[in-house]
């Protein structure tokens, strides 16, 4: 009887907890307001009506350039040309994307989700990856208690009554959410790993060396606090801990061949002035990520690596000024 007291305590203890960290990740994910860009990366008034002026998309590049000298932007479009929403009339930071469902530019915009009815971003993006988790917890455990009841239904154990059905039901329920949920939360944890968002992953950003997918990638324990935080005991609690404003992000470095180096600016001469035009000079500095600090730079694991342990070639460290 103890025995049994102890294991109901247990089971209603870890029934409610899950529940509960469910529908608060839920929540956070569902009611936490899409993050915007900050005034800064605004037109000013003067500079939008002599955008709207403009006719041709030289002239607007070159206002749009003027304006972006001084802003931390490091990505521009595949064309070479700075990012610009027209509907929301503001530069757009690196990351940032337009959602036509929520009609705003959203801080590093992962995507849309019908089944929150709200924009995944930087602002929600922990609650998200929570409410994944908790879910699929919340699925597991209740397929797990469930689970005697259904071999005995199989085995004609369980008697016959109206419950049989409802255990059926509960137990393929509680499977199929957590072999769906299974598949989006490794994805997203795949992600997190790679430090993308799933737009990213479709289409690469462009930095002043070109498109690169790992271009934001600062390894795997960098990537994870970026997310999550530095203090891990808030990991697993769905309140704010994501590091940066979501609109700056660090890059990461990235090992180049001397001789690949020396060839692509050879070839782009004429490119090298309007690039200087369309980045700025400003750098991230340690107060606006704390990523930054300790560190004097990340190198991304590759197979460039065991070249440089081998001796084989001598390469030098580039940063990409994106």
């Amino acid at each position: 009887t103890i025995s049994s007291t102890a294991e109901k305590v247990v089971y209603l203890v870890v029934f409610h907890l899950s529940f509960v960290m469910f529908v608060w990740s839920y929540g956070k994910t569902i009611f936490t307001s899409p993050a915007t860009p900050s005034n800064e990366f605004c037109l000013s008034k003067a500079d939008k009506e002599q955008y709207v002026k403009e006719e041709r998309p030289e002239s607007q590049q070159e206002i749009l350039r003027r304006a972006a000298k001084d802003l931390p932007i490091y990505t521009t479009t595949a064309s070479r040309a700075i990012r610009y929403c027209d509907r929301c009339q503001l530069i757009k930071p690196d990351r940032c994307h337009h959602c036509s469902a929520c009609d705003v530019c959203v801080l590093k915009m992962d995507h849309h989700c019908p089944w929150v009815n709200n924009c995944v971003g930087f602002s929600n993006y922990k609650f998200f990856l929570l409410f994944l988790m908790y879910s699929l917890l919340y699925c597991l455990f209740v397929a797990a208690t469930v689970l005697q009841y259904f071999i005995k239904f199989w085995t004609n154990e369980l008697p016959d009554t109206h419950a049989k059905f409802h255990v059926l039901f509960l137990f393929f329920v509680a499977a199929m959410f957590f072999i769906s949920i299974l598949s989006l939360f490794s994805y997203h944890c795949w992600l997190v790993g790679k430090n993308r968002s799933t737009i990213e992953t479709f289409r690469a950003p462009t930095f002043r060396n070109g498109p690169d997918k790992n271009g934001f990638s600062l390894g795997c324990s960098k990537n994870l606090r970026e997310v999550f935080g530095d203090e891990k005991k808030y990991w697993l609690l769905p309140i704010f801990t994501s590091l940066g404003d979501g609109c700056t992000f660090p890059t990461r470095l990235v090992i180049m061949d001397p001789e690949q180096l020396a060839v692509s600016s050879q070839n782009e001469p004429a490119k090298s002035s309007v690039a200087n035009q369309s980045f700025p000079t400003r750098p991230l500095s340690e107060s606006q990520n704390r990523l930054l600090a300790g560190d004097c730079q990340w190198v991304e694991t590759g197979p460039e690596e065991e070249n440089v342990k081998s001796g084989a070639k001598k390469h030098i460290i580039v940063s990409l000024e994106s």
